[in-house]
């Protein structure tokens, strides 16, 4: 009841510190200078004190309406892990044609106390760096000055852009508290704009429309026989409606990141303004906003998409001579599968469209995804293999919730084998038939058929990655741990294995492996690290030290030893977004501990088993006494790769009891 009511002080406490505010560019206050930490969430190492962000359209004569966007933030800094939000990276885009977004008026100040006072540091124009990220984007990227535990930082700028189609995403939800947010986005009428929003919080505009005008300049010239005589020049009014959205907001609950997120910006609330169509008076409607059908329409019937899967030229003698005396479509598709990863190398970037092109990729050997996998497609066609183009949003792109070709920037191959759909990416060289890379894991992708027509099909596995871990150990009287380790790792656990120890100089990676576990390893050997078909094997001897509490004549220990979990992945009391294992999976271990002489067992953990509800996963832990030895069986399985987070309080629960048996003690007294 005590708690209650402090978090209700707590709350009106900042509702009244907010409205005592002056929100006003350089009317920052000693209070928010000596506030130590945030009075609601005192957990939080920065806060948005106020955030405002201004959207509307301004004419010009030569060129029309342009899109104007001003942004002022004003944030709190309370200890170092909050100094990241004193760097501020601003994307502007450019078109082809030589259309770019500007940046005008960057003002940005550091305010700290010294001797009492409050001391400004103004940003300089050193501090600021331009430069060039994508075909399609520039940076401007600025780091505030003299940054310090306590300050305060504020700072402004205007975008000027010609793009009225791309409106920057409103962010209202941050990894730190928002105490107060004001934003806005006004539309003349004859932009008619979508809005969509995300998140969990619920967050509605306040909806106004308001008269609003615009005087055009313009010039006439008369001639009298093919001779300028004079120069009228008008000016028009144009009356018109404005459509207004307001937010406003306060005391904004940061967004919490936990562990087994495909990606926290999927969940963040936000809202997206997705230009629909435009009407200007007495003229139709040109439109914008997209279906998937225009979506897929407009990226097959690219150049750089569609035109690029009906090239066979550049390899038709090479798959002639390499399937053209198989007739089993899933042999012919598993030696071109190979032939791409091996003839054509990753070079690391990503994309729907063709970087260089699938002729030169071939050539040079080197390609983007896209190079890859549209080669690939067209290949398994060329063979007479039902292929097709699947596109994609990576993990890091997030859930393309609406339909907009911003949403893809992957594309892999599928194979429809008249039972069931085999997915291929052929930019892993450790990636196998429906087992993917985890970065192209991610929700559903959109299958493009030849005559152009799309479905959608989920990208993650159902068939459970194995892993099994076996040691035989000999525990000694002092406490320290010998013995021979093994482990055996399918299908996603294995491309991840062999991504990691084939990238990898061997010795540097039995390093990596001694300091994570703290042990010194001898007799390593690695076997099928590039037989994909089969289990890929690790084993070695080690050895460890103080791996026992020794106390008077007994010997406590966890027979997990250092494979036991620690701490519970899952903190939060209650969890709005999916949980995201990735893939299914199962992890076995089986452990024989051989006592020290003049020992026995005096106590052994109780034997265990649990299972979520709808069979999404299962703990089984067991454990026996025979010949002076210790047997464990603990065997941890997830049976799917996303779960719902109505079943958050289950899973949190299930590793609690995990983590609990894991670290239970077996005892051992002297004879």
């Amino acid at each position: 009841m005590i708690k209650k009511c402090n978090l209700i002080v707590y709350f009106f406490l900042a509702i009244n510190l907010i409205t005592a505010q002056d929100f006003s560019f350089g009317k920052v206050s000693l209070e928010e200078l000596k506030e130590k930490s945030h009075p609601i969430d005192s957990a939080a190492s920065a806060t948005y004190l106020y955030k405002s962000k201004k959207c509307y359209f301004r004419y010009l004569d030569n060129s029309g309406f342009e899109l104007v966007t001003e942004v002022y933030e004003r944030i709190k800094i309370y200890n170092k892990e909050g100094y990241d939000f004193a760097t501020k990276a601003i994307p502007l885009y450019k078109a082809s044609q030589g259309n770019r977004e500007n940046i005008i008026g960057l003002k940005a100040v550091t305010y700290n106390i010294v001797d009492g006072k409050i001391e400004e540091s103004k940003l300089k124009k050193d501090g600021i760096f331009e430069s060039e990220v994508s075909e399609y984007y520039d940076q401007t990227k600025f780091t505030m000055p003299n940054i310090k535990d306590g300050s305060v930082i504020e700072f402004k700028y205007k975008i000027n852009s010609p793009f009225i189609f791309n409106v920057d995403e409103f962010v209202f939800q941050h990894s730190i508290p928002v105490n107060k947010l004001e934003s806005s986005f006004s539309s003349p009428e004859y932009f008619n704009y979508k809005l969509n929003s995300k998140g969990y919080l619920g967050i509605y505009p306040k909806i106004t429309r308001e008269n609003s005008s615009l005087n055009i300049k313009s010039k006439t010239r008369s001639s009298m026989s093919s001779r300028v005589v004079g120069t009228t020049f008008n000016n028009d009014k144009i009356d018109f409606f404005e459509n207004k959205h307001v937010y406003d907001l306060s005391n904004i609950p940061a967004l919490k990141e936990e562990p087994y997120i495909n990606n926290i910006n999927n969940y963040r609330a936000a809202v997206k303004y997705e230009l629909s169509y435009v009407q200007y008076p007495n003229s139709i409607p040109k439109y914008y906003s997209r279906t998937w059908k225009d979506v897929v329409k407009t990226i097959y019937t690219s150049p750089n998409f569609g035109a690029e899967l009906n090239k066979t030229g550049y390899y038709n003698q090479d798959i002639d001579a390499l399937v053209g005396a198989v007739s089993d479509p899933m042999q012919k598709s598993a030696l071109i599968y190979n032939f791409v990863k091996s003839k054509v190398k990753w070079n690391g970037i990503y994309g729907k469209y063709t970087y260089n092109g699938v002729r030169k990729a071939y050539k040079e050997n080197v390609g983007n995804v896209a190079d890859i996998n549209l080669m690939l497609t067209s290949m398994l066609r060329y063979a007479g293999v039902n292929a097709n183009p699947v596109l994609i949003s990576t993990r890091g792109n997030g859930i393309p919730l609406f339909p907009t070709r911003e949403g893809y920037n992957y594309v892999i191959s599928a194979i429809d084998t008249g039972e069931g759909v085999v997915l291929l990416d052929a930019t892993s060289m450790y990636s196998m038939p429906n087992v993917l890379p985890t970065r192209t894991l991610n929700w559903e992708g959109r299958i493009i058929n030849k005559d152009g027509q799309s479905s959608t099909i989920s990208l993650y596995p159902n068939q459970q990655s194995s892993r099994t871990i076996m040691m035989t150990t000999k525990l000694g009287e002092n406490g320290d741990l010998s013995g021979s380790f093994r482990r055996l790792a399918k299908l996603h656990n294995a491309r991840i294995y062999r991504n990691n120890y084939n990238e990898s100089d061997e010795d540097s990676y039995i390093e990596k492996i001694e300091k994570s576990l703290d042990l010194e390893i001898s007799d390593f050997e690695v076997k099928n690290s590039l037989d994909l078909g089969k289990p890929i094997s690790e084993s070695y001897k080690f050895v460890k030290e103080s791996q026992a509490d020794i106390i008077g004549d007994k010997i406590y220990f966890s027979p997990m030893f250092f494979y036991r979990s620690k701490s519970n992945p899952f903190k939060l009391d209650k969890r709005s977004y999916p949980i995201d294992f990735s893939y299914p999976s199962e992890t076995t271990y089986r452990i024989i501990i051989e006592l020290p002489e003049g020992y026995k067992v005096e106590t052994l953990p109780e034997v265990k088993s649990i299972a979520l509800p709808e069979q999404l996963g299962s703990f089984r832990y067991k454990i026996t006494e025979k010949n002076n030895q210790i047997h464990l069986l603990v065997i941890e399985s997830i049976n799917k790769a996303i779960i719902t987070p109505s079943y958050y309080e289950a899973i949190k629960n299930y590793y609690k009891i995990l983590i609990e048996k894991e670290n239970e003690k077996v005892v051992l007294t002297k004879v």
